[in-house]
């Protein structure tokens, strides 16, 4: 990450572009999985603005509510993980730099290589996690909202998912590294689990969408 811009949401969207598509090895997959993840969450909190105080969707008002605070802050904290994202793996990067010439630097360089790539699990590992909630409240508000702008919902959920399979991603490409098989099974598990949970919020986003039709109000 440039040292000089205090992460990535204060760049322009072409600068940032031009940096995921230069030769340096950070920002990468897991920053951008972030990024298109922060526009999901961006486009929930829109289409709840646009629901909020509108007559006909005032039984819904509570679900907006939710649906905006959670846009809210998912966007914003997607932002923070693609900072963190670029600086796990730089770290892991550094790591794997170390002097090896000696048995006691070869063990330095393993500590610090799996100290490294754990937190370039962890990371994009709250990112996964993150997407399946921010999926749970699109698909709250599918159906409960300004029916003018269900598309984006769409759109959101597609962003959603692309962002939790590259997360997914990869957590499990830097799992070997972490040199931890109980983790690494632990992890497999949960990634696979939680793949087939968005894809399938995202299919029921999709139909509400398509229906055209206006559902039940949550549950208070």
């Amino acid at each position: 990450m440039d040292a000089d811009v205090e992460g990535f949401a204060g760049l322009t969207l072409d600068a940032f572009t031009r940096l995921l598509a230069s030769a340096e090895p950070v920002p990468g997959g897991g920053s951008a999985a972030a990024v298109a993840a922060s526009l999901a969450a961006s486009l929930t909190a829109m289409v709840a603005r646009l629901s909020i105080g509108r007559p006909r969707y005032a039984a819904y008002a509570t679900t907006h509510s939710r649906s905006l605070a959670a846009g809210d802050a998912a966007r914003q904290r997607f932002l923070e993980l693609a900072d963190e994202d670029s600086i796990a793996y730089a770290a892991y990067a550094k790591a794997r730099t170390m002097p090896r010439q000696t048995t006691a630097d070869q063990a330095l360089r393993e500590a610090a290589m799996r100290s490294a790539a754990r937190l370039a699990t962890e990371v994009p590992l709250e990112t996964a996690r993150l997407c399946k909630s921010l999926l749970e409240a699109i698909e709250r508000l599918a159906g409960r909202c300004n029916m003018n702008a269900s598309s984006d919902l769409d759109v959101a959920a597609s962003l959603a998912v692309a962002a939790a399979h590259g997360a997914g991603a990869n957590v499990l490409v830097n799992l070997p590294a972490v040199q931890d098989p109980a983790l690494t099974e632990s992890l497999v598990t949960e990634i696979e689990a939680l793949a087939a949970e968005v894809e399938d919020m995202a299919l029921r986003v999709h139909g509400h969408v398509l229906s055209g039709e206006l559902r039940d109000p949550e549950a208070a």
